[in-house]
């Protein structure tokens, strides 16, 4: 089997989405599929530096001018495409008579771009670029969603019903409980002492990983006796304004900021970590979640898809954008953690690299079989 797979455009340093594909490349490969790997090359993009406001305007002449026309060529050697990323959904128009199947990994930004989520605001030029990857995606005629809840919300936006498969992710690390050198080494980068607990959340500045709702939940259980001296570190992307404002007024001593760790260091601090904090207003999947069960750390989350749908049993759930009602609940389940961890392991099952690698497989196989009909 030929398959070529589009990746993103590496100047724009979306990790995830890059593992992503490298990820289906090195399992495909395993296989014994003859796999090509492509992604707009950075040619006029390499002409300024990042901050520079030309930046995106040079890399979307790179993505969408320059590019498509070398696509073209590599799917009509090709028996299947796989765009790896819905964004990339303009390219769907140039991959010809291949079977090509695209990956929606969330319909957030989307959403905004319509107007649905009024706390996040797009401005004029991001409207204009979620219509045209929506208006893309009308013309899909076979997709894979990363979970439920972005096939039901990908559903609900497109006109065009193409057939829609849910393949979720597996890790895209190889998380593990870590040894105790790197957790003692991960511990004083922060700044903790010996026997200090503390909860971890790791994650970017999106409206939807509420982030002041992590630092509002802890900030409701230090009030409580067992949580009087609980930690808090957060992890990822710097601080926004609000966030320190709020650290200053209710966690002062207690809120770690810890910018940009490795994957060494997360996977230190999952494992040592009283639980990992995720109440997430949206997601299309929720990595972090299998990050931190694959770590053999409590996983506490929002009881809303997609969370609800990844974690399975394996986690605490609670209300994200109550936090008085999130502290309650944690400290009356606390004492589940063993249980709620041995159906994380359990959990983990489900999103192991060969069974996933195998569901791809099938699909592509599926998918070749029916358009030579």
């Amino acid at each position: 089997m030929k398959v070529l797979l589009v990746a993103n455009y590496q100047p724009d340093a979306q990790q995830s989405m890059l593992r992503y594909a490298e990820f289906l490349r090195d399992g495909l490969a395993e296989r014994g599929c003859h796999v090509e790997l492509v992604q707009p090359p950075a040619i006029a993009g390499r002409l300024v530096g990042r901050n520079n406001p030309l930046f995106k305007w040079l890399g979307y002449l790179d993505k969408f001018v320059l590019f498509p026309f070398h696509l073209r060529l590599k799917a009509r050697r090709a028996e299947l495409v796989h765009i790896c990323d819905h964004s990339n959904s303009g390219y769907l128009r140039w991959t010809g008579k291949t079977p090509t199947i695209i990956t929606v990994h969330d319909v957030l930004a989307i959403r905004s771009g319509l107007g649905q989520f009024p706390q996040n605001p797009t401005g004029r030029t991001g409207r204009w670029l979620q219509r045209w990857i929506l208006s893309g995606l009308e013309s899909a005629r076979h997709v894979i969603s990363v979970s439920q809840k972005t096939k039901l919300d990908l559903e609900t936006l497109l006109v065009s019903k193409p057939q829609i498969q849910v393949i979720h992710h597996a890790l895209n690390w190889e998380y593990a409980p870590a040894p105790q050198s790197a957790i003692d080494a991960a511990r004083s980068a922060c700044g903790l002492g010996e026997g200090d607990e503390y909860l971890f959340h790791v994650g970017g500045n999106q409206w939807y990983k509420n982030r002041i709702g992590v630092m509002r939940i802890v900030a409701e259980l230090r009030k409580l006796e067992r949580f009087r001296n609980i930690k808090l570190i957060l992890a990822g992307k710097p601080w926004t304004k609000d966030l320190r404002a709020f650290q200053r007024q209710h966690l002062p001593d207690n809120a770690i900021e810890l910018i940009a760790p490795s994957n060494e260091q997360i996977q230190a601090l999952y494992s040592d970590a009283l639980a990992f904090l995720f109440p997430s207003l949206e997601e299309g999947f929720g990595w972090p979640i299998l990050e931190a069960q694959a770590c053999q750390c409590l996983v506490i989350t929002s009881d809303r898809p997609p969370m609800t749908e990844i974690a399975g049993e394996g986690a605490i759930f609670v209300e994200p954008d109550n936090p008085i009602a999130a502290a309650a609940t944690i400290n009356a389940r606390l004492v589940e953690a063993g249980r709620v961890k041995q159906q994380a392991r359990e959990n983990l099952k489900r999103y192991l690299k060969d069974e996933v690698i195998t569901r791809y497989h099938d699909a592509y196989t599926s998918l070749i079989r029916e358009v030579g009909r």
